[in-house]
């Protein structure tokens, strides 16, 4: 299916930060890692699994795009929640173009929510419907996407699915002739400007994702407390934090069972990504408020 699109490519290299935004479960992280051919952003069945702005890098012959994806707009009062809602206005403040992404046939609360954060920082603004491949009759998605031109100025309405990889080549060419003229900001071989720590972290939480149900995983943060290489083998220790003693025994499951899956799924995934031996050794600790404990939060990474 075509995209509705205007304007037209302009020559030169190009270069600039493209905020994603959109509603919890849209595939935002999804996109990500299939426009980068890597997976540096978590994925699971539930939403908000995004706690941090991370950049995901590509680089073309015509221009490199550097896809910041958010943790969506946020509300709340913990400590936590405060430092989301900065994440996502400090890619916004940054990006020299949006993509709102939405899901083909459904326009919510949250998806409108996150159009308004989009249209205020005032860049141009590309739409993604996303898993049209689920789409039964696709006839039914020229009303939606008329629906949707008419709730913005988009430069684009791309309607594609995120797991398929004509469609995420497409989208990229259409957002690199929006971006402003500049030479590229990184390495044509780099695909995120985050380090084995924070991936090593990611990835164990979206273990406890996959393997925990309920709101559980919510409740829960992955501090790494040591990373090192030796001798072609990366050694990681880290913390799980949960807030109640009873979601510690559920972390760690009959006879230690479940956190022995968590970290056996997560050490396959580390190896795949670093290409080398990973030895990790994984801790549960039960703190009620942890999300409050600034001390903790600077563990993970989230300053104040």
């Amino acid at each position: 299916m075509d995209e509705i699109k205007s304007g037209a490519p302009d020559e030169g290299y190009r270069s600039g930060y493209v905020a994603l935004l959109g509603r919890p479960n849209v595939g935002k992280s999804t996109l990500l890692n299939h426009l980068v051919g890597q997976k540096i952003s978590i994925t699971a069945p539930r939403p908000q699994t995004t706690r941090d702005q991370i950049l995901g890098i590509l680089t073309r012959p015509d221009g490199q795009l550097l896809f910041l994806d958010t943790p969506g707009v946020h509300s709340g009062y913990r400590s936590l929640n405060r430092h989301l809602l900065r994440a996502t206005r400090g890619a916004l403040e940054s990006a020299d173009l949006g993509v709102l992404v939405v899901e083909a046939l459904l326009w919510t609360h949250d998806d409108a929510e996150a159009l308004r954060w989009l249209q205020r920082a005032g860049i141009p603004l590309v739409a993604v419907v996303n898993k049209v491949d689920r789409v039964a009759s696709k006839a039914r998605l020229f009303p939606y996407l008329q629906a949707l031109a008419e709730r913005g100025e988009f430069a684009a309405i791309i309607p594609l699915s995120a797991r398929r990889a004509p469609d995420v080549e497409r989208l990229a060419d259409v957002l690199v002739p929006l971006l402003p003229p500049a030479p590229a900001a990184f390495p044509e071989d780099q695909v995120t400007d985050r380090n084995l720590r924070f991936m090593a972290a990611e990835i164990i939480r979206e273990q406890i994702f996959r393997q925990l149900g309920a709101e559980l995983p919510y409740d829960t943060a992955v501090a790494i407390e040591s990373y090192q290489v030796e001798g072609g083998q990366q050694r990681i220790e880290a913390t799980i934090y949960c807030r109640r003693p009873g979601q510690k025994a559920i972390i760690l499951g009959d006879g230690g069972n479940r956190l022995r899956v968590i970290g056996s799924r997560a050490r396959e995934a580390l190896q795949q990504l670093t290409e080398e031996r990973v030895w990790l050794g994984l801790w549960v600790k039960q703190k009620e408020q942890w999300s409050e404990d600034h001390h903790i939060l600077r563990e993970l990474g989230y300053d104040d």
